[in-house]
């Protein structure tokens, strides 16, 4: 190929003025631009060592993963997700923005979303202010290429979240029951006390607890309080349950944290007034005064969340979805896992729930993306 250039360049002098000007460069020029992965002439030779060095300059810096992170409204569960997602953040070296909202309307979560997408936001965890709701926000916005993943509590199927990060409340709430019945002998009254109706996962704990109940022939609820959005709030209702029963109630059940907390409060002034009824209590989350309980012998368990793992996969998972994954088929729901602490397992069962995060982060792309 070299000799074949000199032999250009010699015809080129010979010819001279009767090759028209304009054609002798556009040749040598354009030719190395058009053939560029095959040439080997010596100007495509002289380029590449240009072009291997331009290159990276050329090519724009990698831009951190961005993503929104969004609850509706303040409550400790949220804190405990946090430190999950901050986890991601520092691996990732990813860019989030942390919304809390100011309540627990689906109408202001709407407007803050639509805000937030407005700015360019295009990845989003969320926990759902309204199960039904959302949807049609979801909806608006994914239909704007955004990429919306539920933690925490699940959109209702049909939603175009793509997925949900989240404990299988069911199964939990049963588990917890049937915990609470083995503490209780087999038999029993249990007050059944949940936290806000109005949340979907109440809802789904309310449908296990009765279920185990169901299967229990010598086991009754005898009352059910609901409503409570604070521990003072809580602590009242409970404390009126428990003095309307207090003859024959055997077993406390509380599947929400507020009134996991009150119960811990009110079970320890009733031991400590000299209680002598044996009260037997199994609620959910690892509140300090809860931990308290149970190591003083007041609560028999409590359920352990994955918060930790909510916030730390949500975000992975986003992660993984601007890199181009996608959903696998029938892989929507993700559950967290959860493990039941008691006075046996305090110092070791934090390990136990770190394990199932570890776990379920290691088969990420195998089990539930496809790219």
């Amino acid at each position: 190929m070299k000799h074949r250039f000199f032999l250009s360049f010699i015809s080129l002098l010979v010819i001279g003025v009767m090759a028209l000007s304009a054609c002798a460069p556009a040749a040598p020029t354009e030719a190395p631009a058009a053939e560029a992965p095959a040439a080997a002439e010596p100007a495509a030779a002289t380029e590449a060592p240009a072009a291997v060095t331009e290159a990276p300059a050329a090519e724009p810096a990698m831009e951190p993963f961005e993503m929104v992170w969004y609850v509706p409204a303040a409550h400790p569960y949220f804190e405990e997700v946090r430190v999950g997602v901050e986890a991601c953040e520092k691996e990732l070296g990813a860019k989030i923005e942390y919304q809390v909202g100011p309540d627990w309307q689906q109408s202001s979560q709407n407007q803050n979303m639509e805000a937030l997408t407005a700015k360019g936001s295009k990845y989003f965890a969320v926990y759902p202010a309204d199960a039904s709701g959302a949807n049609s926000l979801y909806e608006q916005l994914v239909a704007n290429d955004v990429k919306i993943i539920n933690f925490g509590s699940s959109t209702l199927l049909p939603t175009t979240a793509a997925f949900a990060v989240a404990t299988d409340v069911k199964a939990a709430a049963m588990y917890a029951t049937e915990k609470l019945i083995e503490s209780m002998g087999g038999k029993g009254n249990i007050i059944n006390v949940l936290e806000v109706l109005e949340d979907p996962n109440t809802v789904l704990r309310k449908q296990g607890i009765e279920e185990v109940v169901a299967k229990n022939p010598d086991v009754k609820i005898i009352q059910e309080v609901a409503g409570m959005k604070t521990v003072e709030e809580a602590v009242e209702k409970i404390n009126s349950a428990l003095s309307a029963n207090l003859d024959t109630v055997d077993g406390i059940i509380t599947t929400g944290y507020t009134p996991t907390v009150a119960v811990a409060q009110v079970l320890t002034e009733y031991k400590q007034r000299d209680g002598a009824r044996a009260i037997h209590a199994v609620g959910i989350d690892t509140d300090a005064v809860v931990m308290d309980a149970i190591k003083n012998g007041i609560m028999d368990g409590t359920i352990v969340q994955n918060p930790y793992g909510h916030g730390y996969l949500s975000c992975k998972l986003l992660y993984f979805m601007s890199q181009g994954y996608a959903p696998k088929a029938d892989s929507y729901f993700v559950n967290g896992g959860f493990a039941y602490a008691n006075k046996d397992n305090l110092e070791t069962y934090a390990k136990d729930i770190q394990a199932v995060t570890e776990e379920i982060n290691a088969e990420l792309e195998a089990t539930y993306l496809q790219k």
